[in-house]
C-alpha cells in the first residue's frame, strides 16, 4: 500500500475514533460527567484519534488528512439513526454524496512533494507569527461584530488556527523521522499545541449565541482550506495534471465545501434538539 493509502486509512481510523470518543462524551454527559471509565474510554478514544490523525500526515498531504477530517460529519449520519432514531432525508445523502464525491476528485489529483516537510526554525516563527495574527484579528473583529458575524469570524479563526496546528505537526513528524528527537524543533512542537488549545477554545466561543450552523460549517471549511493553502506554500504540494487538474481541484473543494456545509447545518440542528446549549460531542471531534 503506498503513502496515500496509508493516509487515508489512517485518517479514516482518527475519524472512527473521533466519532466513537464523541459517543462516549455524549453518554458522559447522560451521566452528568460521573465515572472514572467513562472519562478514561472517552479520553482515550480522543487520543487515539489525535494520534491517528498525526500519522496520517507523515504519509499523504496535508490537504488529503485534512479533508478527510471532515468526513467526521458523514459518521455522524448513521450514529444519528442508531442513537436517535432519526431518518437521513435525500438532502442529507445529496449532501454526503457531495462531500464524498469531491474528495475522491481531491484524493486522485493530490501529489505529495518529493522534498522533506521539515521546515526551518525562521519559516516557523513566521508561520507563527502570520497566523497568530489572523486569529487575533479574526478574534478582535469578532468582538464588534453582531451574533452571526461574530461566531463566523470565531469559528474562522478556530480553523485557521487548527489548520496551521496541523501543518506544524506534519513538520514536527518529518523532523522527527528524518533526524531523531534531537532535529525536532521545540518552538514547532509547543505551537503545534498552542493551536490546538486556541482553536478548541475558539471554536467553543463560536459556538455561543448564535445556533450552531454557521460556526461549525466555517470551521468544517476553513481548517482544510487552511492547511491545504499552507501545504501549497511550505511543502511544495500540488496536484497532477498542471492547470487543468489545479482547476478540477478547484471545482472539486467547491462541491465538498457545499456538501460539509450542508452536513454541518444538519448535525447542528440535531445537536441543538439533543443538548441545550454548547457544542455537540460530535461537532467538538469534528473541528479537532
Amino acid at each position: 500500500m503506498g503513502s496515500l493509502g496509508w493516509a487515508v486509512c489512517l485518517s479514516l481510523l482518527s475519524v472512527g475514533a473521533y466519532a466513537t470518543a464523541a459517543v462516549a462524551q455524549e453518554r458522559l454527559a447522560e451521566h452528568d460527567h460521573r465515572g472514572l471509565s467513562r472519562w478514561a474510554v472517552a479520553l482515550l478514544l480522543t487520543g487515539a484519534g489525535v494520534v491517528l490523525h498525526v500519522l496520517a500526515l507523515n504519509f499523504g498531504t496535508v490537504a488529503v488528512v485534512q479533508a478527510l477530517g471532515t468526513l467526521t460529519l458523514l459518521v455522524a449520519l448513521p450514529i444519528e439513526v442508531i442513537r436517535y432514531h432519526t431518518p437521513i432525508s435525500r438532502t442529507a445523502w445529496l449532501h454526503a454524496g457531495l462531500t464524498v464525491g469531491g474528495l475522491i476528485v481531491i484524493l486522485s489529483l493530490s501529489v505529495e512533494s518529493e522534498d522533506s516537510a521539515v521546515l526551518a526554525e525562521s519559516t516557523v516563527r513566521t508561520l507563527a507569527w502570520v497566523t497568530a495574527g489572523v486569529v487575533v484579528a479574526c478574534s478582535g473583529a469578532a468582538w464588534r461584530a453582531g451574533p452571526t458575524a461574530r461566531a463566523m469570524l470565531l469559528a474562522g479563526a478556530a480553523g485557521t488556527a487548527h489548520g496551521i496546528g496541523s501543518v506544524m505537526a506534519k513538520a514536527v513528524l518529518a523532523s522527527f523521522t528524518t533526524g531523531g528527537a534531537g532535529a525536532v524543533s521545540v518552538t514547532a512542537a509547543m505551537l503545534v499545541v498552542a493551536f490546538a488549545v486556541a482553536g478548541y477554545l475558539l471554536g467553543q466561543l463560536a459556538y455561543r449565541g448564535a445556533g450552531l450552523a454557521a460556526p461549525l460549517a466555517t470551521v468544517s471549511v476553513t481548517n482544510p482550506l487552511v492547511a491545504a493553502f499552507a501545504g501549497v506554500v511550505l511543502f511544495d504540494e500540488g496536484v497532477r495534471f498542471g492547470p487543468v487538474g489545479l482547476a478540477a481541484a478547484g471545482v472539486a473543494a467547491v462541491v465538498m465545501g457545499w456538501g460539509v456545509v450542508g452536513l454541518a447545518r444538519r448535525t447542528a440542528g440535531s445537536g441543538s434538539r439533543g443538548e441545550s446549549g454548547g457544542a455537540s460531542p460530535l461537532e467538538r471531534a469534528e473541528a479537532e
